[in-house]
């Protein structure tokens, strides 16, 4: 008997083979376990060095902004140095004592100029009384 129809159209057989056990192909789960394996080895790789390039991307950042940050605390020191340069000026003293304070530059028979006298070390050998 013919498995088509008298009107043309291919007719299936009902065929149940839900009892049919398939068997494992060992030589392909091998070389499926290879290439998994050697698939995350190749994703470690790759997820490594996209993480050693972003650090290295972070640490150049950080090395730009800590350059800009020298260069302006750099320039704020200048500033600071150059004001206590100008503070310490004696035409600026001289003029904050006379017009501020109201002192007067003294005469020239006036000025007393004071020593401080160190008295000298006693001789090594020597042996000074105490109180």
């Amino acid at each position: 008997m013919n498995t088509t129809d008298t009107c043309g159209y291919a007719v299936r057989k009902d065929v149940r083979n839900h009892a049919i056990v398939r068997e494992i192909d060992e030589r392909r789960q091998h070389e499926l376990w290879r290439s998994v394996g050697v698939g995350l080895l190749f994703v470690t790789v790759l997820l490594f060095t996209a993480w050693q390039h972003l650090a290295l991307l972070e640490h150049g950042y950080k090395v730009d902004q800590m350059q800009r940050e020298l260069a302006d605390q750099q320039e704020i020191s200048r500033q600071l140095r150059l004001e206590i340069e100008t503070l310490r000026s004696p035409q600026r003293i001289e003029t904050l004592a006379t017009d501020r304070l109201g002192l007067v530059e003294p005469g020239p028979g006036e000025a007393v100029v004071i020593e401080r006298v160190v008295p000298p070390q006693p001789p090594p050998g020597s042996v000074v009384a105490s109180k």
